[in-house]
């Protein structure tokens, strides 16, 4: 994750989201070091990540 976001209050937001999201899909994401972690298993949470913030925009832009 970027870590140059020029509001600290949005890094912080995606922080929370992102751990919320690996929670979610059962990744065992931790605070500091997640080198064990395999390539897929980041990469699926920052996939269901993106995927979670375009429902969440579609449902806005249809007024929901």
């Amino acid at each position: 994750m970027n870590n140059n976001s020029s509001v600290p209050q949005a890094r912080e937001a995606l922080n929370k989201f992102k751990y919320e999201v690996a929670n979610e899909i059962g990744v065992p994401l931790k605070q500091g070091y997640n080198g064990d972690l395999t390539s897929a298993q980041a990469g699926y949470v920052g996939g269901y990540m993106v995927k979670k913030m375009i429902e969440a925009q579609e449902r806005q832009m249809a007024g929901k």
